[in-house]
């Protein structure tokens, strides 16, 4: 019987980890579970045993795939919670820029797939996964930008800071994985390594903040509406 559910168990395991490899380079529309399967060395019916579908397979992919991610490289950053709110952004920062950076990872090159071709599969799982670490990102913000900072320009500080993050690194990424296919063309590659961006990001970041906390300060009345609420 242990060596049945360890058969079982082994199964699962390479069914998800050659889904997450396949949909990554496919898409969901182009990915089939009989390739799935034959990749895995299973049996055509093992998706809809293990998984009970196509679509369940999906999400549960992106979900391992962006949990092994977070476990490899927590949010945080490895920063104390009671550290300078300073080094604390550092440690977001750095964290994800991490995360998009890690080849190893397929969460990213899911998702770019399917906003190319969406299905609306991964909108839930998403939203679970991700939006916990928006929140937390916002409230950072607020703690550096001052209680007297709106919503709308704690979100605005949130966008610009991910934009720094994912732009150059997102490219380098597509890069990586397309350069091989177009060996004639002449791809440019990113100058700097994921600790010196981090630091930039970082250090340009906390500037734009300061200057608009400078601002928000001088403001006589308290807006209405923060972060998580």
């Amino acid at each position: 019987m242990n060596r049945v559910e360890d058969r079982a168990t082994r199964t699962k395991r390479v069914l998800l980890e050659q889904a997450c490899r396949i949909f990554a380079e496919k898409g969901f529309h182009e990915t089939t579970v009989a390739e799935i399967c034959s990749e895995a060395e299973a049996n055509i019916a093992a998706v809809n045993y293990h998984f009970g579908s196509k679509k369940a397979l999906y999400v549960e992919a992106w979900r391992s795939s962006m949990e092994q991610s977070l476990a490899k490289y927590p949010p945080d950053g490895g920063i104390s919670p009671g550290a300078p709110p300073e080094q604390r952004l550092r440690g977001r920062i750095t964290s994800l820029m991490q995360r998009v950076a890690d080849m190893e990872t397929h969460a990213f090159d899911i998702v770019h797939k399917e906003m190319a071709s969406p299905t609306g599969l991964l909108t839930n799982v998403m939203q679970e996964l991700l939006e916990p670490l928006r929140i937390e990102f916002r409230v950072l913000i607020a703690e550096l930008l001052g209680k007297k900072a709106t919503a709308q320009e704690i979100e605005l500080c949130h966008m610009s800071i991910r934009s720094q993050c994912f732009g150059p690194l997102l490219r380098e990424r597509r890069r990586k994985k397309a350069g091989h296919l177009r060996p004639a063309r002449k791809c440019e590659r990113l100058a700097a390594g994921v600790d010196v961006l981090a630091e930039h990001v970082t250090c340009f970041s906390l500037a734009g903040i300061g200057e608009m906390a400078r601002t928000i300060a001088k403001r006589k009345r308290q807006p209405i509406g923060r972060p998580g609420k």
